[in-house]
């Protein structure tokens, strides 16, 4: 699997929304108050082998609130850009296990 389609660079693409969409929080989810993010970070593997990408994303605060809906809007935005550029390609295109994989106080919450 190539990771560029006919709309441009999936991952690339996909990587922006991510961390435009964890910017972005506050607006998508009702009653979830807007933080000041002091990093985000999505990453995508393209695994040959299962045809999958891998999306992993990262945030941070100096705040005194968790950023795990952040996170995983970031994944989930990051997942759902793969999706739409690679629609049109395969009709068998899945989105799944989206989870929180930690989340500490002084450490990001990574999801996957």
């Amino acid at each position: 699997a190539a990771d560029k389609v006919k709309k441009g660079n999936v991952l690339s693409v996909a990587q922006i929304a991510g961390i435009q969409a964890a910017k972005k929080t506050s607006d998508l989810i009702p009653l979830c108050h807007p933080l000041f993010l002091s990093q985000v970070s999505v990453n995508l593997r393209l695994d040959a082998a299962t045809t999958s990408v891998h999306i992993t994303a990262t945030a941070k605060t100096t705040g005194k609130t968790g950023v795990e809906m952040e996170a995983l809007t970031a994944c989930s935005v990051a997942a759902l850009t793969v999706y739409d550029m690679c629609k049109a390609a395969s009709q068998k295109t899945l989105i799944s296990d989206v989870k929180l994989i930690s989340k500490s106080k002084s450490s990001p919450a990574p999801t996957t």
